[in-house]
């Protein structure tokens, strides 16, 4: 007889997921970091608020900004979902994501209007947080925008990570690779970002549109190349990076360029403090947490077996100690590569079908996968909440659970089981967070 993890245990992951979620809240991080960084005076002020955590952090601006007395001169919000104008000067639209789309043009026309009215003696924040790739994605002049969604949607099945897909995506788009900076220049710019990223690389997160862009054309056709994409590219896209190489096209803005003279950046939220924060809570709670220095990274099916391997090798040290429960935690961010005909799921529930089935039968072990923006792949779940009796509850509900991993489709296989995570949007991103209990 398997003993289900129970309500306890479920309770207990999510306890957990919340503390890491609360820990990055983006509007209380981006006022924080207002208040250390933000210089004073009467210089015109601009707010540009891009990706999944636009809403909160512009909130948070605005509300520094009236309580220092600067007027704001205008700026643009852009978000995955609409919400309230946290100021009269300051709209907001909504854009598109995982893949860009007509609303996602519109948010890149109107930030082009935006940033032609600043003025050279003017302040801009510019904030910046996960999605922003797609959301404001509108392709480079001379691309038309079916041909940049084609190349959103190749990179987006070819199983690469966030950072390798964003080093191609921004050689297409308007904003991306360190061309917002230009726009913008010579205003003064602070910067503050929500890390989406293994390692926070600046270039990466959000395609980089205020940062150096340190790759090259030749580099970005070396990778092309590496990764099997370069030929499956349509004949308009591989002739902008021959071009560029050639000279006859401008490269992005390097390193030392002038356009980043007046541009300050600070990461003001990571995956590392909502892991730590999940730690934290988790000895509150009298658990015996350890964080897995190693980022979760690959495809999510292999991933899913090494963490479910990884809290079997707890479960036994723990038989032979007289110890608090452990509490293993990792952070990163999976990949999947799609088929021809994938399913519904994301990487998260993906990982979390995966350790359901290295962990089926097994008893006193349970886990959940999340993704920290509550929203994983093109679904209303954030991941999942799995035990030893999620792969029998899945084959009970009459459903093959192998096949729908197989598929790709973990979403309906853990719906079945009643063990998807859905806590709704949570206005942050700092990637994928894994909680064992063993």
């Amino acid at each position: 007889m398997i003993t289900p993890a129970g309500p306890s245990d479920a309770a207990l992951l999510r306890e957990l997921y919340d503390a890491a979620v609360a820990a990055v809240n983006p509007g209380p991080a981006t006022e924080a970091a207002l208040e250390r960084h933000a210089p004073s005076g009467t210089r015109p002020l601009w707010i540009i608020s891009l990706g999944k955590a636009a809403a909160p952090m512009a909130e948070a601006a605005a509300r520094v900004a009236r309580r220092t007395g600067r007027q704001l001169a205008g700026g643009l919000v852009v978000a995955p979902d609409l919400a309230p104008a946290p100021d009269a000067a300051l709209p907001v639209v909504q854009g598109d994501h995982p893949e860009p789309g007509a609303a996602s043009l519109a948010a890149a026309e109107l930030l082009g209007q935006v940033a032609a009215r600043v003025g050279s003696g003017d302040d801009v924040w510019v904030l910046l947080s996960g999605g922003t790739t797609s959301l404001i994605g509108a392709p480079r002049a001379g691309l038309s925008p079916a041909e940049l969604k084609e190349v959103y949607a190749r990179l987006l099945a070819s199983g690469l990570d966030i950072g390798d897909m964003n080093r191609i995506r921004k050689r297409f788009t308007r904003w991306g690779g360190g061309k917002l900076a230009a726009a913008l220049a010579p205003a003064r710019i602070l910067q503050l970002v929500v890390s989406d990223v293994i390692g926070d690389d600046l270039p990466s997160i959000g395609s980089g549109p205020c940062v150096p862009d340190p790759m090259t054309a030749a580099d970005t056709r070396a990778l092309l190349e590496r990764t099997g994409l370069w030929t499956t590219l349509p004949a308009s896209l591989r002739r902008v990076v021959e071009a560029t190489e050639a000279g006859a096209e401008p490269e992005t803005p390097k390193p030392g360029d002038a356009v980043f003279a007046a541009v300050q950046t600070s990461v003001i939220s990571s995956n590392r403090l909502a892991l730590e924060a999940a730690a934290r809570r988790a000895t509150e709670l009298g658990l015996a947490p350890e964080i897995v220095s190693e980022p979760l990274a690959g495809e999510a099916r292999s991933a899913g077996a090494s963490v479910a391997a990884t809290l079997r090798n707890y479960s036994q040290a723990r038989q032979t100690q007289v110890r608090a429960r452990p509490c293993v935690i990792w952070g990163g961010e999976t990949t999947v590569t799609l088929g021809d005909a994938p399913g519904l799921g994301g990487r998260s529930q993906e990982l979390a079908l995966a350790a359901a089935q290295s962990l089926a039968g097994s008893e006193g072990m349970s886990l959940l996968a999340g993704g920290t923006d509550g929203r994983d792949g093109p679904t209303d779940a954030a991941g999942a909440i799995v035990d030893g009796t999620t792969w029998a509850k899945i084959a009970a509900a009459g459903r093959d659970p192998a096949r729908h991993l197989a598929e790709h489709d973990a979403y309906p296989a853990l719906a079945a089981a009643g063990a998807l995570l859905q806590p709704g949007l949570t206005g942050t991103n700092v990637m994928d967070i894994v909680i064992g209990l063993a």
